[in-house]
């Protein structure tokens, strides 16, 4: 019968499997559809709502004038859909011609802009731009008293449309919205927003222990322990010297098992399955005790990928037979299972939609899987959840869910946070 510490261990194992494999399936169905995007990039018509897809951030944008919703015969949209007249004299002083844009300007950037292009001052001159809400009395001249303004920064909120608004006889009007090269430099503009960010964030300090902790702790989490060495070697000769630091729970697992997990990493990496599965059984013989748990079905998967990788077909074929029918039978696992079969179904797997199952990163998760199996065998460990995650990748995740946090209280509107992107325009 099962003692307190055997579930206890057991419920750890069930944690960490299940977390890998979910990124597992993540990955897979991200794959799939990055290449049922790239079949169907063949079919123009397909295009622009492929491209879409791609950021979760993407929105509409305005791409020409609304022919419909206008303010009566004071203003004519002209076939283009980017021009606007006005026809005829004006009555009285609120006759104004004003026309929206066919959709709101999108409110998940850094900023929005638009231009207007006078054709034709006409009798007065009268043309305005802004930006006004859905409810707009169209007969009413939009802006802030034809007064230039310039860049408003303001805590808006709602949707608001790019506006133009003619006023006097002959008075014609075109807008860009970015069809055509605008004739202000929007990306020194944004570059400059961007650099005033920067200059504030860069005055924040920030102590210099804490920065060495942090990346100390991401190297001893996955058994990085010749990178560890050399990193804490150079802080010795830096100058000026890091302090004051001291691991006091800063990293509830500091060295644990940091030679085996490091020789783990490398064989994995190297595709050196049958090794890592040796070492495994010798060493943390209860990470493998159940032949059919998670971290087993990611280490025999990784094996016959290693042999399909290197042309070892028939092996594979062998080893598939062997090692997968015990996995068939439990249906957690028959996707995982399939996606590692259907390898053999391409003359060329790599160009497949599972040639995600080629590639670096995925001897990298199965890595990180056998690395968080061994860290949950500290009879140390107080939190479970440690052993997934380093230090470096909560406090990550911390500030993007602080961004998040931020722009959902401005009625989501504003730029998300993507660290890929910060760390692209920091290398460039």
């Amino acid at each position: 019968m099962a003692n307190d510490s055997d579930q206890t261990h057991q419920q750890q194992h069930d944690l960490i499997g299940s977390y890998f494999l979910d990124l597992w399936r993540l990955k897979s169905q991200t794959a799939s559809a990055s290449h049922s995007k790239d079949v169907n990039m063949t079919n123009p018509d397909n295009e622009h709502e492929q491209l879409e897809q791609d950021d979760d951030d993407d929105e509409p944008v305005p791409t020409e004038l609304d022919t419909l919703n206008s303010s009566g015969w004071f203003s004519i949209v002209l076939p283009d859909k980017l021009s606007v007249k006005y026809p005829s004299v004006n009555l009285h002083g609120h006759d104004v011609g004003v026309v929206q844009a066919n959709c709101p300007a999108p409110v998940k950037r850094l900023f929005y802009y638009f231009e207007m292009y006078v054709k034709n001052a006409g009798a007065k001159g009268n043309v305005a731009i802004g930006f006004t809400n859905e409810g707009f009395n169209l007969r009413r001249q939009p802006g802030k008293n034809g007064q230039v303004v310039g860049t408003v920064e303001k805590d808006v909120k709602g949707r608001l449309y790019p506006t133009v608004a003619v006023h006097s006889q002959n008075e014609e009007v075109s807008v860009n919205f970015g069809k055509d090269p605008f004739l202000f430099d929007i990306k020194a503009y944004e570059a400059a927003q961007r650099a005033k960010q920067d200059t504030s964030i860069e005055r924040i300090s920030i102590p210099q222990t804490a920065s060495y902790g942090i990346v100390r702790s991401y190297l001893q989490h996955y058994g990085y322990e010749e990178t560890l060495n050399v990193f804490d070697e150079a802080n010795q000769t830096s100058v000026p010297p890091v302090t004051g630091f001291h691991d006091n729970g800063f990293n509830e697992h500091a060295m644990y098992a940091l030679n085996h997990r490091k020789i783990l990493r490398k064989l994995i990496m190297n595709g050196q399955i049958d090794d890592a599965l040796r070492n495994l059984h010798e060493w943390y013989p209860e990470t493998v005790q159940d032949d059919t748990s998670a971290i087993c079905l990611m280490l025999h998967c990784q094996k016959f990928i290693e042999l399909v990788r290197v042309g070892r077909l028939e092996e594979a074929v062998d080893y598939g037979r062997n090692q997968f029918e015990k996995f068939y039978n439990l249906k957690q696992y028959e996707d995982l299972v399939k996606d590692c079969a259907t390898l053999l179904a391409y003359g060329e797997p790599s160009k497949s939609s599972v040639g995600y199952l080629l590639e670096d990163s995925q001897r990298e998760k199965v890595a990180d899987a056998v690395n968080a199996m061994i860290l949950s065998t500290n009879p140390d460990l107080k939190d479970q959840g440690s052993c997934l995650h380093s230090y470096l990748e909560k406090l990550l995740r911390q500030l993007t869910a602080c961004f998040l946090q931020k722009r959902l209280l401005n009625g989501n509107q504003g730029e998300a946070f993507h660290l890929q992107r910060v760390l692209l325009a920091k290398n460039s």
